[in-house]
């Protein structure tokens, strides 16, 4: 069964151009419904019956899964059938007695500019190389609204501090060269210059990345979730997690009056229905200091689909190896 789960992702993968944690979130889906239909015996998609996935669904409800996530695995589902009638594997469409369940409006949230303030203010404190980096992710994040995914996956070759740009690749392999305010690119340019070529100095570090981790590496999703947790605590603001800060950019550049197709823009968002969340959130307003200020106030990106950036040389390394 788990073959038929895999060959879905991959078809997903190609032809679908869905990103790697939406295949993720397919797989863990999948498997948790394959595992349960084998605790009830059976042990080939070609048996399974309406009833017994509706059964499987309502076991969620019943496990008090959020409607959202009960949503997702339908889809999940709904999907894989398909490609197991595609596959002859299964000779009945299942999906029409499917039903997901109602998902009420998302509204992200969004932390307020004193608490962003003092979000960007923590890091400096530790006055240490990974304090610097650290300043330097969350002012990149707050100016530019990246994905976390994003901001670890970039490159050397991805910044030129100097015309205070940054390359970003986002889904579907497209490109969004984005102007880093001020207050960034001088964290950037403290980075590259004092903290980076510390942290680089092991054995294997990895010369490519641009935000490296104490062992000299690429920094991880789930290691930039710890830094940002520990920041967030001891700056006693709750319920931050990666996301909030590309929510709080959204949130606030609307609210200084960036107009909605170029925060779509900056955001990396194929359909401007997405970006529309944030016109909902209501913020405390935008009074605060001139890093907060200075960061909602960046001009119009460049969404381009090839190209290199400029080769970048820092401390005697070479960005664009």
């Amino acid at each position: 069964m788990e073959d038929f789960i895999e060959g879905f992702l991959v078809a997903l993968a190609a032809e679908k151009q869905c990103s790697p944690h939406t295949v993720v979130a397919y797989r863990n889906d999948l498997l948790q419904l394959r595992v349960h239909l084998g605790e009830q015996g059976i042990g080939a998609w070609r048996v399974v019956a309406p009833d017994q996935v509706g059964e499987y669904l309502g076991y969620l409800r019943e496990r008090q899964y959020a409607s959202s996530t009960i949503a997702r695995k339908t889809a999940a589902i709904k999907s894989f059938f398909v490609y197991l009638r595609q596959q002859n594997e299964v000779l009945v469409d299942l999906t029409p007695h499917l039903s997901s369940p109602r998902v009420d409006r998302y509204t992200p949230y969004a932390i307020s500019v004193d608490e962003i303030t003092r979000l960007l203010a923590a890091p400096m404190r530790a006055k240490t190389p990974e304090g610097v980096r650290d300043a330097a992710m969350l002012e990149l994040l707050y100016a530019t609204g990246v994905r976390v995914s994003e901001l670890v996956a970039l490159d050397l070759a991805d910044i030129d501090p100097d015309t205070g740009e940054v390359r970003c690749e986002g889904r579907g392999d497209r490109e969004r060269l984005l102007p880093l305010t001020p207050t960034a690119t001088a964290a950037m340019h403290r980075y590259l210059l004092h903290a980076r070529p510390t942290l680089a100095r092991g054995r294997d570090a990895d010369t490519v990345a641009l935000f490296l981790n104490h062992r000299g590496q690429r920094l991880t999703r789930q290691g930039f979730w710890l830094i940002l947790k520990g920041y967030a605590d001891g700056a006693g603001i709750n319920n931050v997690t990666p996301h909030t800060l590309r929510h709080t950019f959204a949130a606030h550049a609307l609210k200084t009056g960036r107009h909605l197709r170029d925060v779509q823009t900056t955001l990396g968002h194929v359909s401007i229905s997405t970006t529309q969340v944030y016109q909902r959130l209501r913020t405390a307003p935008l009074v605060a200091a001139d890093s907060v200020a200075d960061a909602v106030a960046v001009s119009r990106p460049v969404v381009t689909q090839t190209g290199a950036m400029p080769v970048l040389h820092v401390g005697g390394e070479i960005g664009g190896k």
